[in-house]
């Protein structure tokens, strides 16, 4: 955001609504890798990645008729993207296909359970954070209080996977 800008109502409550949504869905898959009769790390996936493809058609659908930000596109919009555009998109899926079953699988581990699993697959977010801000440059000239608010976002967020991470050891 520029200098000075506020942020949009509808952006911020969309980013909570997604922090929700994101906050109820690990401790679904644990619960289906733990316990009787549960689902091995692939089916658990295989569920996960159904799910994925299923929704994705009405959310990008939803989202290009009623974006955040910008103009409403069509779906024609998305099948003029070039073919590198669109390898780039199944390159990233792809990788996040690989490190969630991963994840999932170091999930099923009794060794280091679904809550360190969980910690540690999302420093996803925080490599993220520190590439957006080291390389992308997206708060190149925001002030002291943005640059204080980032480093206290980055000393939570290391304090509340830690804190996940070391769960299990305390009972």
């Amino acid at each position: 955001m520029s200098r000075g800008a506020k942020a949009s109502t509808k952006g911020v409550a969309l980013s909570l609504a997604c922090g929700v949504a994101v906050g109820l869905f690990y401790p679904l898959v644990a619960k289906a890798i733990t316990g009787p009769n549960h689902l091995g790390p692939s089916t658990v996936y295989f569920v996960f990645a159904l799910g994925a493809v299923v929704s994705n058609f009405p959310m990008n659908y939803g989202l290009m008729r009623r974006p955040v930000g910008g103009n409403p596109l069509r779906m024609n919009d998305y099948f003029e993207g070039t073919m590198s555009a669109h390898a780039w998109g199944i390159l990233g899926g792809s990788i996040w296909g690989i490190g969630t079953i991963a994840n999932f699988v170091a999930s099923y581990v009794p060794m280091i359970g679904p809550a360190t699993s969980f910690s540690l697959g999302e420093g996803n977010t925080m490599i993220s954070a520190i590439w957006g801000i080291v390389v992308w440059k997206e708060f190149h000239g925001a002030g002291t209080r943005v640059k204080g608010l980032l480093a206290t976002m980055f000393l939570f967020f290391v304090l509340g996977l830690t804190s996940i991470a070391l769960a299990p050891l305390i009972h």
